[in-house]
């Protein structure tokens, strides 16, 4: 049976195929064509099962993130399937998933290697979304720094003293790194997607429950409960109310806005900013 005979419909991409991308794809992306990026296999095959049965048009494109070449073909990929208006990247690895050296060469190299690449495909009015964290705002980074960061390419972003003199353990080179997302976005939103025409963003959630998130509750549990108590809602989120934030930045009530970062983390930085959660 053919469900939808349209041609020519615009093209939603999605590099990391976890839980809050795809619940913002489920927003955002009916009759429109899906691609997914995603290293695994089996994570492409279910996610697109699941996106497929529920009526969307899906196709899949093996993507490892920590590659510049493959990052560059998926971006190709996309716009050989019709306009890319919307992209999100959600690509990465938690503190207690990974290295330092792997948290900065897939959570802050990678992600600047996507946002290249889809600087150079977006259509006219696109817009696209990084999926950055609440511990961006955790390690502040000098002014200064964070102007050499945005004059540095995305390649020599490793080696730059301040980053590897800071990222001292994973969940340091996490912070880092989701800060550094923050301001790869405003260099693309005021160079490379300007000139496209095309807006980005960075939302940073904060204590989200998706399935990998378990991986964090089990290593540092009791951390985690301080900061929900500390904080103002007092609860984690859904991915689905990550969606809801993504679908509007990414759509069309949000055009004026590009190069920011929305935080969505229910209090906990205004709680360690106001001194009622301490991070150790």
């Amino acid at each position: 049976m053919i469900f939808d005979r349209n041609e020519g419909k615009n093209v939603v991409a999605l590099l990391g195929a976890g839980s809050m991308g795809t619940a913002i794809v489920r927003r955002i992306a009916a009759g429109k064509k899906i691609l997914l990026g995603d290293i695994s296999a089996q994570n492409l095959e279910r996610v697109s099962n699941e996106l497929r049965y529920s009526g969307y048009d899906v196709e899949t494109c093996i993507v490892n993130a920590l590659e510049k070449e493959s990052i560059e073909a998926f971006a190709q990929k996309a716009a050989s399937l019709g306009e890319v208006t919307a992209f999100i990247d959600t690509a990465g690895a938690s503190p207690n998933q990974a290295q330092p050296e792997h948290i900065l060469r897939l959570d802050m190299v990678g992600t600047g290697y996507a946002v290249d690449a889809f600087g150079q495909v977006m259509a006219k009015g696109g817009a696209g979304l990084v999926i950055s964290s609440q511990t961006g705002y955790m390690f502040p980074i000098p002014n200064e720094i964070e102007l050499e960061i945005m004059r540095t390419p995305t390649e020599a972003l490793i080696d730059l003293p301040f980053i590897r003199e800071n990222a001292v353990n994973s969940g340091r080179a996490y912070m880092i790194a989701k800060r550094v997302n923050h301001l790869q976005a405003q260099k693309a939103a005021a160079t490379t997607w300007r000139e496209r025409r095309a807006r980005i963003n960075t939302i940073s959630p904060g204590i989200i429950v998706t399935p990998l998130a378990y991986d964090e509750f089990a290593a540092s549990g009791d951390n985690y409960q301080k900061m929900i108590d500390a904080s103002a809602a007092m609860r984690t989120a859904s991915s689905d109310e990550i969606a809801e934030v993504g679908a509007f930045l990414l759509g069309e009530h949000a055009t004026f806005i590009t190069g920011t970062d929305l935080l969505i983390d229910g209090g906990v930085i205004a709680s360690i900013r106001t001194g009622a959660y301490k991070l150790r």
